[in-house]
């Protein structure tokens, strides 16, 4: 077990911190040396939380995960899919993993597989889960590809043979590309339960984010059943817009609502620049007309400040933190973290770090702690008051954070 210091972190791992790799998901992207870091207010903070790690089951290549309901005192299970193809139904207390049949078929690689994972709101009486994952394409589109997300439902979950049964389409990225990056494709229901949204990718084209023919670079909002709300920013329009809540974005990999029920996000800049963003209807967040960052090729992108037109981030990262997924505190019936309380956990790929941001009512936000953990960190997600992590890639751990 790893015990993490209320105080900064040795030398090296800060010095490994400023030295980070491209904002892409995938560890061979080349390292890159940015200049400038996001403000962090935990140097001169002397109560940052301390924490022992304590692993549970290890995965190969696990993407997300969600929390089963608990019943009673049985131990918490977990939902986590692999890149690869699988959804697995993990035993929280025993580590023991049990896999899901009839998942449908992946296009594994890059940054394509199987995807994210989120139950139904009324998974209590149905069963049902969404699921987002990587598609080949057919005829005219073979050999490209795009995302799509399914709901089905959950079968057997207490058996050892648990299946998917009743899978339809919900949505589908409506242009498929030769590459397999920035899929984004996370998914997050409204507080309410009345709204789906889904982060849809600009596929590493760029110009798809600000082209209204194109759902790639937005954010999506639809009823679970996949139709269109009619309070959608772009509804009265008769075409694929009508389905657009946010427009302008690069790859975004977290989602969560806080306490006063406002919608934010992180996503990847390109060389430098990653962005924690307030996702307002109908804003338009720049992608790729502007950016903190440059170019991989090194050529300027101009900043966000240059364009008032465009929606800021409001925080930005160079050197980049590469954020992988998102989870805003709450306490639940555990509490591990009570200074937590109210704060976006952030996961961090390049910069193998948990970040800790924290936002007031105004809708500012600023990093507060960031943890070097050691290893690339795909998913966290907070259980009533817990907290979880995923490691990235090959024997990636699943661990629970336990509070000291």
């Amino acid at each position: 077990m790893t015990i993490y210091s209320k105080y900064n972190s040795a030398p090296l791992a800060i010095a490994a911190l400023l030295v980070s790799t491209a904002a892409c998901s995938e560890p061979t992207t080349a390292n890159i040396e940015q200049s400038s870091s996001a403000s962090m207010s935990q140097a001169n903070d002397t109560k940052k939380p301390e924490f022992t790690t304590q692993a549970v089951a290890t995965f190969n290549e696990p993407w997300a995960m969600t929390a089963l309901p608990k019943t009673g005192n049985d131990a918490l299970k977990l939902l986590v899919t692999q890149k690869s193809g699988e959804l697995l139904v993990v035993d929280t207390q025993t580590g023991a993993k049990t896999q899901v049949a009839g998942v449908p078929e992946v296009a594994y690689g890059g940054q394509g597989g199987l995807g994210d994972v989120t139950l139904a709101p009324d998974f209590r009486m149905t069963n049902a889960i969404y699921i987002s994952h990587a598609e080949a394409g057919s005829g005219a589109d073979s050999n490209k590809y795009g995302a799509r997300v399914i709901k089905a439902t959950l079968s057997g979950l207490d058996t050892d043979k648990p299946s998917l049964q009743n899978i339809s389409t919900i949505w589908q990225q409506n242009k498929k590309i030769d590459g397999q990056g920035h899929y984004s494709h996370r998914l997050l229901f409204s507080p309410d339960g009345r709204y789906l949204y889904i982060s849809s990718g600009d596929r590493q084209e760029k110009q798809p984010a600000q082209d209204m023919s194109l759902n790639l670079g937005k954010i999506i909002r639809l009823h679970p059943d996949g139709t269109i709300p009619s309070d959608n920013p772009y509804a009265n329009n008769n075409d694929i817009s009508a389905q657009f809540w946010s427009t302008g974005h690069r790859n975004v990999l977290g989602m969560a609502f806080d306490e006063s029920g406002r919608l934010w996000s992180n996503e990847m800049g390109p060389r430098g620049g990653d962005e924690y963003n307030l996702i307002v209807k109908g804003n338009n967040y720049g992608w790729p007309v502007v950016s903190n960052g440059r170019n991989y090729s090194g050529t300027d992108i101009p900043d966000h400040d240059t364009r008032p037109e465009f929606e800021p981030p409001k925080v930005s990262w160079t050197p980049v933190i590469s954020p992988s997924s998102l989870s805003i505190y709450t306490s639940g019936s555990q509490n591990d973290f009570p200074a937590w309380q109210g704060k976006a956990l952030m996961s961090g790929l390049s910069s193998k770090a948990l970040i800790v941001v924290d936002m007031d009512a105004a809708g500012s936000a600023s990093e507060r702690y960031r943890y070097d953990m050691g290893a690339r960190i795909r998913n966290v997600t907070t259980v009533e008051g817990q907290v979880w992590l995923l490691e990235d890639g090959d024997d990636g751990r699943l661990l629970q954070l336990l509070p000291q």
